[in-house]
């Protein structure tokens, strides 16, 4: 029996320089590296396929051009007009796509299931809620310069976590490092105990529970039950104007295609590499000499990061933000639009995204007492028979018609 050709943890042997890496047999040897005793790697592609960039680019031209212009330039009831709210419905489900994305590149490349991402998307969020509500100004229904939420409570200053919220710069950092720096230390420690598989899978959505949680208090500074709405303006513009939320759209979709080509080339490169052999096999990974801690640390900022930046981008279109959005069950969605579509595929949990969320705005509205049990249904459905997803079963169909 021949021996099978080496797999990508082989090929980390090899390029740690040592003698560990499995003897293949000269008949099933590739051809000979440059030098001996080293496993030749597969060349680096190219970012995308031909047919990728022409997806990539009408992708782009779409986003960019035909969803403006059917929305502010063909007029209402011609057949051809996108109203306002298909805009601001595909502006969500764009957002949500890049959780998902987010998603593949933790659970389908480095096999870390995570049902927690949700405190992430709401943190961005809030941040971005906070400088909302400092936009209002005194247009409140209280006619004061704090938040209507603080003046109905009694407050008399803004908590000290309010400081940089009147600050647009301040807030698009913000965006970036509070769910940073909470995945951060949440991801210390938790990859340093080496917690792993339905273990950390708990955690994650235990720690969701407890921020949704202290979101709800009113003491905490960020409306309670509530959350914050009633948003005036971002930058000092009318932000229910047509234009600005067909600005935000052009936004969101370049945001999720920029994301996309970076998760492309990450995946692509040696620390992609590594994170797939971390998912097939960790402890041969800490065997070649690599730590696992840096890395499944770094993805899991990048992927906390994504999803903060996701919520920042829905609460202006969307019009609210509340604690509800850090539940245990959005999490949870997440991973479904992932599997869905298609784990490590990077576009399969964009797909995944769209078609789900895509049933759920008709369903909810046509059938909303059978919409969980269709979600349910789906997800045990997908599992069972579609283990690669929607896109995995296209290619399969594309190869068998190919054959």
């Amino acid at each position: 029996m021949s021996t099978p050709f080496p797999t990508i943890n082989d090929s980390l042997l090899a390029e740690q320089g040592t003698d560990l890496a499995p003897k293949v047999p000269a008949q099933a040897r590739p051809p000979a590296p440059s030098s001996p005793g080293r496993v030749e790697l597969p060349g680096k592609g190219p970012l995308l396929t031909r047919s990728g960039w022409s997806a990539f680019v009408i992708a782009l031209i779409v986003v960019c051009a035909v969803a403006p212009v059917l929305n502010l330039w063909v007029p209402e009831g011609h057949a051809l007009h996108l109203s306002t709210y298909a805009v601001a419905l595909l502006g969500k489900i764009m957002c949500y796509a890049i959780c998902a994305l987010a998603m593949d590149l933790i659970w389908g490349y480095t096999g870390i299931l995570s049902l927690g991402h949700g405190v992430f998307f709401a943190l961005g969020g809030y941040t971005m809620g906070m400088y909302l509500m400092r936009q209002i100004g005194a247009d409140g229904n209280y006619k004061s310069n704090l938040p209507d939420f603080m003046v109905f409570l009694d407050w008399k200053e803004l908590p000290w976590h309010w400081t940089f919220s009147d600050s647009f710069v301040a807030t698009l950092i913000l965006i970036v490092a509070v769910p940073g720096i909470v995945a951060f230390v949440f991801g210390y420690f938790a990859f340093r105990s080496r917690i792993k598989g339905v273990y950390f899978s708990i955690i994650t959505q235990a720690m969701t529970f407890a921020a949704m949680l202290l979101f709800f208090r009113n003491e905490t500074g960020f409306g309670g039950n509530n959350g914050f709405t009633d948003f005036k303006r971002i930058l000092d513009i009318p932000i229910a104007t047509p234009s600005m939320r067909m600005t935000l759209f052009v936004m969101t979709g370049l945001t999720l295609l920029g994301f996309f080509l970076f998760a492309k080339w990450l995946v692509g490169s040696k620390f992609g590499r590594v994170l797939q052999a971390i998912r097939d096999a960790e402890t041969r990974v800490m065997f070649s000499g690599y730590s696992p801690l840096g890395y499944k640390l770094t993805i899991w900022v990048i992927s906390a990061v994504m999803c903060g930046v996701a919520g920042a981008l829905y609460v202006p279109q969307v019009g609210i933000i509340n604690p509800g959005e850090m539940s245990p069950a959005n999490s949870i969605e997440i991973a479904i639009w992932a599997a869905v579509g298609g784990r490590a595929s990077l576009i399969g949990p964009i797909v995944g995204a769209f078609i789900v969320n895509g049933a759920k705005s008709w369903l909810t509205v046509a059938y909303p007492e059978f919409w969980l049990y269709f979600l349910g249904a789906l997800f045990i459905g997908v599992t069972l028979f579609l283990p690669n997803g929607v896109v995995g079963l296209v290619k399969k169909l594309r190869k068998g018609a190919e054959q």
